[in-house]
């Protein structure tokens, strides 16, 4: 399997370099990607648990992404998938110009990135790239690719550490390895590939502060919440809101010294984001995400001005609106499109991945079950920001196409549940087939297979 992946790695640079108009531009982006991705994968190699499996799915979603990425820029397909990935280019090189000391892009970067709500932060990551490699998208696109495989370790990590569990730890990273959407936007110039990289890595941070306080995973967790406030702001608020309320209640039992340790946490949390200028952004943009009246605006020009959008005599701005709009939106943010809305082609292309997604999804609410049942405290961060986030698309879209995107910040989350499901009911027929055997005479008994997920005693939940 390794001499395989390397000599597909091998074979698709080369591919890229050769059949790309600009090979200097391909060799370059392909050279980024490697140096990236080596160092990712060298972190991976130091992990004490399933390192090879971890290696191959990281090395496999990382040439998976690239092919996907590669096939976008070499057809001009971005507007088609993703346009903002050609604002990001371009805006990025301003950027870069406006740190060379030029007036007319300083003007035009700070009006984009006014009050920390344009994205500004992806526009510095591809400033900075710019600055290193010079123009070029394909880069921008491989640096997102690995950011996207390297998510499936984190997540991997993540499941492991809540069920102590190497089957669903192993199918939540697959699924966030290798599920088409969750491929495809971070196989662009797009923010979705950094957002879900940080969000994964600040739920894994806060999992391991729950656990005990470590100055390194502070570090991390804060600098992943600066990487979401300045990717996308309201994702930050969610995110902290549901770390905080799960260092107040506690993910274990709660001690003294748990309750203290917490407290320490969040002071010096706190105290991190305030020193990276959290601040600076607060009051304007809270005013923003917490104004119906401005979510309402917002909602009603998606639904009216796009073909795909729904819901155009829904209105949130009240409290009672709001609450009568949430089950059309979960229902449309969960499962959308549906077969009967599949009027082009860019549509179409999403039904075999949606039929696997309806498929899974009772799976989803049997892990769901599961969880909240036997290891509540321990998934708090992760349930408390899925449900916030939910019901916050569920209020904010009102298109389908924006809808199924951002749908990939919460699917990652979501396999973990279905991860659970699926082995619970794979116990089951296991647990089957060891009755029939125990049926059976001496001679025809198989072995039976031990079981990976334990109902925990009363003490450990």
């Amino acid at each position: 399997m390794n001499a395989l992946l390397a000599l597909l790695a091998l074979a698709l640079s080369v591919t890229i370099i050769q059949i790309t108009p600009d090979t200097a531009l391909a060799a370059q982006a392909v050279l980024t990607c490697a140096v990236l991705a080596g160092g990712v994968g060298f972190l991976i190699s130091q992990s004490r648990l399933e390192k090879v499996f971890l290696l191959r799915l990281f090395v496999a979603g990382v040439l998976i992404r690239m092919l996907v990425g590669f096939l976008i820029y070499r057809f001009n397909l971005q507007e088609f998938f993703g346009g903002d990935a050609l604002t990001y280019d371009a805006m990025g090189l301003s950027q870069l110009q406006a740190w060379q000391g030029d007036k007319f892009h300083q003007m035009l970067v700070k009006t984009f990135g006014q009050g920390g709500a344009g994205g500004w932060g992806m526009v510095y990551l591809v400033a900075f790239i710019y600055s290193i490699i010079g123009r070029n998208l394909l880069a921008i696109q491989f640096i997102n690719g690995v950011l996207g495989a390297a998510t499936a370790t984190v997540i991997f990590f993540s499941a492991h550490h809540i069920f102590k569990n190497i089957r669903v730890a192993r199918i939540a990273a697959i699924f966030a390895a290798f599920f088409p959407s969750l491929v495809l936007w971070s196989s662009q110039g797009l923010k979705d590939g950094p957002i879900v990289f940080f969000l994964s890595l600040a739920m894994f941070a806060t999992l391991k502060l729950g656990e005990r306080f470590s100055p390194k995973y502070v570090a991390v967790l804060a600098g992943a919440l600066f990487g979401l406030l300045s990717m996308r702001f309201y994702i930050f608020y969610i995110a902290l809101a549901a770390i905080g309320i799960s260092f107040i209640i506690g993910m274990r039992a709660v001690t003294a010294q748990s309750f203290l340790r917490q407290i320490v946490v969040l002071v010096t949390l706190i105290t991190s984001l305030t020193f990276l200028g959290v601040t600076r952004f607060a009051g304007g943009q809270l005013e923003r995400f917490t104004d119906l009246s401005r979510i309402q605006v917002s909602r009603s020009d998606a639904a009216i001005s796009a073909q795909s959008g729904f819901g155009k005599d829904i209105d949130v701005s009240t409290a009672s609106g709001a609450l009568s709009a949430l089950p059309i939106g979960i229902t449309y943010l969960l499962f959308a499109p549906f077969p009967w809305q599949l009027a082009s082609l860019r549509q179409s292309i999403t039904l075999p991945e949606m039929l696997v997604w309806w498929a899974a999804f009772p799976t989803l609410l049997l892990g769901l079950w599961f969880t909240i049942r036997y290891r509540f405290r321990q998934v708090l961060p992760i349930l408390i920001f899925t449900t916030m986030l939910t019901f916050a698309y569920a209020l904010f879209q009102g298109n389908i196409g924006t809808a199924y995107r951002q749908r990939a910040q919460l699917l990652v989350f979501y396999f973990i549940f279905v991860a659970v499901g699926f082995v619970l009911l794979k116990e089951k027929r296991e647990s089957k087939k060891k009755a029939l055997a125990l049926a059976q005479p001496v001679g025809m008994m198989t072995r039976p297979s031990s079981r990976v997920i334990t109902r925990p005693t009363s003490s450990n939940i």
